[in-house]
């Protein structure tokens, strides 16, 4: 681990003055490297500003303190730019990678998503992580010169890789991919600029991706316990978090139950990150990578958590599973979401012009898999308050989501 605060760049970083470009060439800025031009264009986007009203488990009105999508997406981007520090990586790329992997997601999250793949079954499905390409490849729409915001192919890469590859060396799908294949539009922009999908991304990408995790993780508990969906007793099973709750307890002994749950989630993070850096200097120095490709080429993640920091976190997860994604009072607000999505996706199919005019002046004679896709990406495109504002406008009645 290198010493507190020093910066310096790793050989395997990724360097801004030897990007492999944009898909329409531009000239370099004399005052920002173009991962920080890339990083900048993602704050400002509109896509960027929406995740403020967009769930990340509650909808946006059940409490002022609950993370949204944009709360929960400067938690992780501060995350990866400690462990891209701590690893000599760029941090610039790395914050981008965190600030944008979450643009395509829906209203209502998780909710939303799995609602418009079933929508759109016959049309190759919905994918938040595809829609995020889409978003700033082609539906932002800002600049004179092009749609999206021309980012670097290193941005994109890491948008679409950070969770590893896509494809194997045949080409077919993968992980989450081996099913149903990868999405249309990943495959359509890489045919444009390829994205290599057979191998990692940069090592950069993969610190926003543990990086979400860990933020997750931390974060969803402290939204639990402030929610009641359960309490600190119940953590006592997670045998990780129990042995946090012990020290803070020796530590603070009856210490009053909010700075509890602080301490709680600062430990857990700290944790986690501490133990990514350790870990990652030791793949980091077994595989003595060259250069970033040699992180690309790798036949595994770099950037990880070690076995034991593994089990512990899956312990995490297998915990916040059934106390707080699935449970009742979750569960009966997401059934409600996922009527207003489909219910606003047929009606909007059937009448596309309830849409604004932007959204379907072209599409006159368009068949079903443009127009399908074209309402997808408008709904997609809203806050949990629009669509619950469009659902009132296009129906009589409408579920308050409590």
């Amino acid at each position: 681990m290198r010493p507190h605060g020093e910066r310096w760049r790793a050989p395997y970083a990724c360097d801004p003055g030897a990007t492999r470009g944009r898909l329409y060439p531009e000239a370099d800025s004399p005052t920002r490297s173009p991962f920080q031009r890339d990083r900048d264009r993602i704050i400002h986007s509109t896509a960027f500003r929406r995740l403020k009203h967009k769930t990340q488990v509650f909808v946006y009105h059940e409490g002022d303190h609950y993370r949204t999508r944009l709360t929960h997406t400067i938690e992780v981007s501060q995350i990866a730019r400690a462990l891209a520090r701590a690893l000599g990586l760029d941090e610039d790329l790395a914050e981008a990678l965190a600030l944008s992997h979450d643009l395509g997601h829906t209203p209502f999250g998780h909710t939303g998503e799995e609602a418009l793949d079933a929508e759109m079954a016959g049309q190759g499905g919905f994918d938040h992580n595809a829609q995020a390409l889409r978003i700033v490849t082609r539906l932002e729409r800002r600049y004179a010169a092009y749609d999206g915001l021309n980012l670097t192919w290193e941005t994109l890469e890491g948008l679409v890789k950070h969770n590893g590859p896509l494809v194997d060396a045949a080409g077919r799908g993968i992980g989450a991919y081996r099913e149903h294949g990868v999405p249309g539009a990943i495959l359509e922009y890489s045919a444009l600029q390829d994205l290599k999908l057979a191998s990692f991304a940069s090592a950069e990408a993969q610190c926003a991706a543990i990086a979400d995790d860990i933020a997750y993780d931390a974060h969803d508990i402290d939204d639990g316990l402030r929610a009641e969906l359960f309490d600190l007793a119940d953590l006592a099973g997670v045998p990780f978090l129990r042995d946090i709750l012990d020290e803070i307890e020796r530590a603070y002994p009856g210490l009053e139950r909010s700075r509890v749950i602080h301490e709680l989630v600062r430990r857990i993070i700290t944790r986690f990150v501490e133990d990514v850096i350790t870990e990652s200097d030791r793949r980091l120095s077994a595989l003595a990578p060259a250069d970033a490709d040699a992180i690309r080429a790798a036949g595994d993640a770099v950037v990880a958590f070690s076995p034991g920091m593994a089990q512990a976190e899956a312990g995490i997860k297998g915990f916040l599973y059934p106390h707080m994604y699935r449970h009742p009072t979750v569960m009966a607000v997401r059934r409600q979401a996922d009527h207003v999505v489909r219910d606003l996706f047929r009606r909007l199919v059937a009448e596309p012009g309830l849409m604004p005019a932007e959204w379907c002046a072209d599409l006159a004679g368009a068949d079903d898999g443009r127009l399908m896709r074209r309402v997808a990406d408008y709904i997609a495109g809203m806050t949990d308050r629009y669509a619950l504002e469009e659902h009132r406008r296009l129906f009589d009645a409408t579920p308050d989501l409590r």
